[in-house]
């Protein structure tokens, strides 16, 4: 990996992100595996806000999956369901170990 903290991160082979730092998660959307950008660290985000209802919820999910990734207009039921889904199966091992991985990545590189 080449680059610094000023000038950002990037793959001495390829010049493209480096393969530690892609933060994709697939997830079933309509039977079919797909891709979701940062899920993780966007799930742990909006579980930390304590938002009330399974609306608020997705609308939210919706709204952070949104800045990395494209949704298709003719799929965002399908997605509004399955990022809920992915949500709700959040414990409370799952929270502290994504909290433990966040915090490691936010350290900084010597």
């Amino acid at each position: 990996m080449g680059g610094d903290a000023k000038d950002g991160y990037y793959c001495a082979i390829c010049g493209g992100i480096p393969p530690d730092q892609i933060k994709i998660k697939k997830i079933p959307i309509e039977g079919k595996e797909t891709g979701i950008d940062r899920l993780d660290w966007i799930l742990l985000d909006v579980y930390r806000r304590n938002f009330g209802t399974d609306e608020t919820i997705t609308d939210e999910l919706v709204k952070r999956v949104r800045q990395f990734n494209y949704i298709p207009t003719k799929k965002i039921a399908e997605y509004r369901a399955a990022l809920l889904r992915e949500y709700k199966m959040l414990r409370p091992d799952d929270i502290r170990l994504l909290e433990q991985q966040q915090e490691k990545q936010e350290e900084p590189r010597a």
